[in-house]
């Protein structure tokens, strides 16, 4: 069986779980399995009258299950995008408690095979559910000009997406881009050398973003949390990059993703959460030594009203 140590280390394991603030006989969710690190911890810190269910669209992450927790633990292969249907379908009406790990985990950037690190020349797929949805190479080959700067320029903030789109229309033009290989080699040229790691890891995270869904898919997510947490309920989610970052925290002081904050009659602000923590909680140094790739993580909690 794969370990959650090779599959994927778990960031910020106690601080998320301690923001929990886990009750004993509760119900809770990590929308996010991958390896089984959080859940595992959760399931640990409770007991035989508690339930938890975990989701992961990727049939890797199965692997990571095991035995010993059956009966309390449910793991849901789907997009966590659909958490109310299938609370719906599980008969559950409230939940205690989310935890959400928004990062990539390390397994995919470190499988050869699906397309997710520029490190090797592989099929460029990037899907995290392999039963369906369009493959980055199919975005690549079909998106015209306008559609891609937009995409490299929203996900990964890049300042020469014009640039890179227009390469990349050139090099279609002459063959189909099919793997890393090809798509770097259309775009390389547009790096400088001191940046070029920096920025091809952000190329390929926007590309890795549109394959996914990932910011529509987190807002679905959110706005379902939101309705099936319980009064005093936590939600607790770590993002890697700056645009999960403002929704989350938008949802979390105003109770929407666009961060628009309404008042009653008397002026009062209307929000279903109270913050946990008002300033981000970042990985230590130890633990950004040990896992470099923690580095970008921030943590946010807050309380149902």
């Amino acid at each position: 069986m794969t370990t959650t140590e090779t599959y994927h280390v778990p960031v910020l394991l106690n601080e998320s779980i301690d923001g929990l603030n886990i009750k004993q006989g509760g119900i809770y969710v990590d929308v996010t399995f991958g390896g089984g690190g959080h859940t595992y911890e959760i399931l640990r810190r409770t007991d035989k009258t508690s339930h938890l269910y975990s989701f992961d669209q990727d049939a890797d992450a199965e692997k990571n299950i095991k035995d010993e927790y059956s009966g309390r633990f449910t793991f849901v292969r789907s997009n966590f995008r659909y958490i109310k249907n299938w609370m719906q379908y599980y008969n559950v009406e409230h939940i205690d408690g989310l935890l959400a790990d928004l990062g990539v985990s390390s397994h995919h950037f470190d499988d050869q095979t699906r397309g997710f690190s520029f490190r090797f020349d592989s099929p460029i797929d990037m899907r995290m559910n392999t039963r369906s949805g369009t493959t980055a190479a199919e975005i690549l080959n079909t998106y015209d000009e306008d559609r891609l700067a937009n995409m490299f320029f929203l996900f990964g903030e890049l300042k020469n997406s014009r640039k890179i789109s227009a390469a990349i229309i050139k090099a279609r033009n002459v063959r189909t881009i099919s793997t890393t290989g090809d798509f770097i080699k259309a775009v390389e040229s547009l790096f400088p050398r001191e940046r070029q790691k920096k920025d091809m890891a952000k190329l390929f995270q926007a590309l890795r973003m549109e394959v996914n869904h990932e910011m529509d898919a987190l807002k679905e997510m959110l706005y379902g949390a939101t309705q099936l947490l319980a009064p005093g309920g936590r939600l607790s989610v770590i993002t890697y990059h700056s645009i999960e970052d403002r929704i989350v925290k938008n949802i979390m002081k105003t109770g929407n993703t666009e961060g628009v904050l309404t008042k009653d009659f008397f002026g009062r602000a209307e929000t279903p959460y109270r913050l946990i923590n008002n300033k981000v909680i970042i990985p230590d140094e130890n633990e950004q030594l040990k896992n470099p790739r923690s580095r970008s993580a921030k943590l946010r909690i807050a309380e149902k009203i």
